[in-house]
């Protein structure tokens, strides 16, 4: 686990969690399923839906089981430290060049103490803002990455993804490419 000076405190940002032998079996699983087009980005719900207009989820809102793989990296997550029970909802969120999302602290109500984002396909820079402070940091997430937040990383500071078409990444304007974040959450009803 690596935690960066500019992340906010209680996140990790850990390189190369997966390979990329599982990032392209990850990818092709997402692509073989049906993307809902509900958000100005694609996603895909496991576990439980989660409702944006209600800004809620119930134990009504349960689709089944995670899927083998994902249950696994679940698994994971606990066998590495970073949750203390296994995660049972994942977000698909896919991010076409020009595609961010807004500002935001995962529903506290809704979601545990930690979320956990793991980063495939592409690089995009993260932003932090501190409720309280306003100050604000970023990061970039390479492809394969774990992002991890917990405790105030988790409840007091926003996070985003700029909607642009490219990064500047160690020095260099990188054109975005097609990114794909999986996003594990355990439900609180």
């Amino acid at each position: 686990m690596e935690t960066q000076p500019h992340l906010p405190p209680g996140a990790s940002l850990t390189a190369d969690w997966i390979t990329p032998q599982q990032e392209a079996v990850l990818a092709a699983f997402l692509d073989a399923g049906a993307w809902s087009g509900e958000l100005k980005r694609r996603v895909r719900h496991f576990g439980y839906r989660y409702d944006y207009r209600a800004r809620r989820a119930t134990a009504e809102s349960r689709i089944g089981p995670l899927a083998g793989m994902l249950q696994g990296l679940a698994e994971r997550l606990v066998a590495d430290g970073f949750f203390l029970a296994v995660p049972d909802q994942v977000i698909a969120n896919e991010y076409r060049p020009g595609q961010g999302i807004s500002a935001h602290v995962d529903c506290e109500p809704c979601f545990g103490e930690v979320i956990a984002s793991l980063s495939l396909l592409a690089a995009c820079e993260m932003r932090f803002d501190c409720l309280e402070s306003g100050e604000t940091r970023a990061v970039i997430l390479p492809p394969r990455s774990l992002l991890v937040l917990a405790g105030p990383g988790r409840r007091d500071w926003t996070h985003a993804i700029p909607a642009r078409q490219s990064d500047v990444i160690d020095g260099l304007r990188v054109m975005r490419q097609r990114r794909v974040s999986l996003t594990f959450r355990t439900m609180r009803f």
